[in-house]
């Protein structure tokens, strides 16, 4: 079973003053797709500490997969792909691409995203949405893709050609 870890990025959730939605949502559906989540955690809008975590999952071998909700936007406390960008090692310019044209068909103010996604050792991470309605649309868009992907990724696979 591929293992997830999911990361909610946000100072108000973090304090205890916001419900975080999100977060759940990714769980809900990550086990609905046969995942593990290994990790549900809020955090901070703050740089160090949302890259540092991420790489110490990747680095401990911890989860294959790190989603990563919220810190996406204009605001100057959203860093999410910044402390991203800090740990990757190769970039999946792909996944959010794709994200970000899907939720186009939606929203136009989803050219307003600025999430990334990359590799860190044997782990993908991804950026998503901070709205649990974007987290749902946007991970149940590219989920089916991501199994075979961390396949690739971890060596289970060794070919993306399709049988």
């Amino acid at each position: 079973m591929k293992r997830v870890a999911v990361i909610t990025s946000s100072d108000k959730g973090y304090r205890g003053e916001r419900e975080d939605l999100s977060g759940p949502t990714v769980k809900e559906i990550m086990e609905k797709n046969g995942y593990q989540v290994v990790s549900l955690e809020i955090l901070p809008d703050e740089r160090e500490m949302l890259s540092k975590r991420m790489a110490q999952i990747a680095d401990e071998n911890l989860a294959e997969l790190i989603l990563t909700t919220g810190g996406t936007g204009f605001s100057k406390r959203d860093v999410m792909p910044e402390a991203t960008e800090d740990v990757i090692q190769r970039r999946v310019p792909g996944i959010p691409e794709a994200m970000r044209a899907y939720s186009l068909t939606i929203t136009k103010r989803a050219m307003l995203s600025r999430a990334t996604a990359g590799i860190r050792g044997g782990t993908l991470i991804i950026n998503l949405p901070g709205s649990p309605k974007a987290v749902r649309e946007s991970l149940e868009y590219i989920v089916d893709a991501l199994g075979h992907g961390i396949e690739i990724l971890t060596g289970e696979a060794a070919e993306c050609g399709r049988k």
